[in-house]
């Protein structure tokens, strides 16, 4: 990613490190600069039904689409000046977008370091070699489970075989290939029904030759009473049983939130929303096929948001289950 970086984007960068630095200490929602990172959204579409996931339940009240060239290429083009990162993903499945990979190669060829999620279902010999040709900086492969029996508990409707045949096919073309990219991520998604499997991710991964395993807390919409798949190990959950025997969240929700001053995340459909914890885009800060970005982000909507949060983050019902904090790295 430092590859990436120009005196412009330094500059920018170090403006919103001091601003935030300054607006936590001032109480005050100061910010100087544009978004060092943000996400888009290719689709909200996806072919599984994860239990906890909007997109797997068809659960949005917002509209169901596909992001389209035009307008990423108008989103990009007023942020590629300032930012470094590029995240395709906040709801869906990626791949189900058949532009999405001209998107990628779009925003590399503005110096942009890209990243996606992927269930991992899409990556046949087609679109392996349009993922290495786009020039894709990194992926994230969600393996849930090292075998199918534990890996649908959660991945509704998904087949593991085909998903570890997809990542033998990627890390294969990109070392006959010669390229370096992209950087290949298992992120494992822990659950009581795969906490026992930890230590096979990681053997896993390693025959198969990706680059890291992440593992990842699972979020769970109600919390407070448990939930059949919430870890036993408590390592690996972002929530603590407490004496009355009801659970809460790890994180004690600090008022700050980095992320409200380096990121924002973007619709499919040009809505802007402060995170990527908003699933349903409930807090829409803009419409960028309405307005200008810098007048989003500069924007009396998004001030208030980021005072709102300085003076009490455990209020706004899109913190209530934030993990920042709480991932738990390999």
């Amino acid at each position: 990613m430092f590859r990436r970086m120009t005196i412009r984007k330094a500059v920018n960068a170090l403006k919103v490190y001091l601003s935030f630095h300054l607006g936590r200490w001032s109480g005050t929602a100061l910010h100087w600069g544009m978004p060092v990172s943000f996400a888009i959204e290719p689709t909200t579409a996806c072919n599984l039904r994860c239990p906890e996931c909007p997109s797997g339940l068809r659960a949005f009240t917002r509209p169901t689409g596909n992001l389209k060239m035009d307008f990423f290429r108008s989103a990009l083009d007023a942020l590629s000046p300032y930012a470094c990162n590029l995240t395709f993903y906040f709801q869906g499945e990626p791949y189900i977008n058949p532009q999405f990979l001209d998107m990628v190669a779009y925003a590399e060829s503005r110096g942009i370091y890209t990243v996606t999620s992927t269930n991992g279902h899409f990556l046949d010999d087609k679109n392996v070699k349009r993922t290495l040709d786009s020039g894709l900086s990194r992926i994230i492969l969600s393996i849930d489970g090292t075998t199918q029996e534990t890996y649908e508990q959660y991945r509704k409707e998904g087949d593991l075989k085909t998903v570890l045949q997809g990542a033998e096919r990627l890390v294969k073309a990109r070392r006959e290939s010669g390229l370096d990219h992209p950087y290949i991520i298992f992120q494992f998604l822990v659950t009581s029904a795969n906490e026992h499997q930890v230590s096979q991710i990681h053997r896993l991964a390693e025959t198969i030759g990706v680059d890291e395993v992440r593992l990842k807390t699972a979020q769970f919409y109600h919390f407070e009473n448990g939930n059949d798949l919430m870890p036993r190990d408590e390592r690996y959950s972002r929530y603590t049983r407490s004496g009355d025997g009801r659970y809460r969240l790890k994180n004690g929700l600090e008022d700050q939130c980095w992320r409200m001053w380096h990121s924002c995340v973007i619709t499919w459909d040009g809505k802007v929303v402060p995170c990527c914890f908003d699933k349903d885009a409930s807090v829409r800060l803009g419409d960028l096929k309405l307005q200008a970005f810098g007048a989003i982000w500069k924007g009396e909507a998004y001030r208030a948001f980021r005072q709102k949060l300085l003076r009490g983050r455990k209020f706004i019902d899109i913190c209530k289950n934030c993990s920042e904090g709480s991932r738990v790295w390999a």
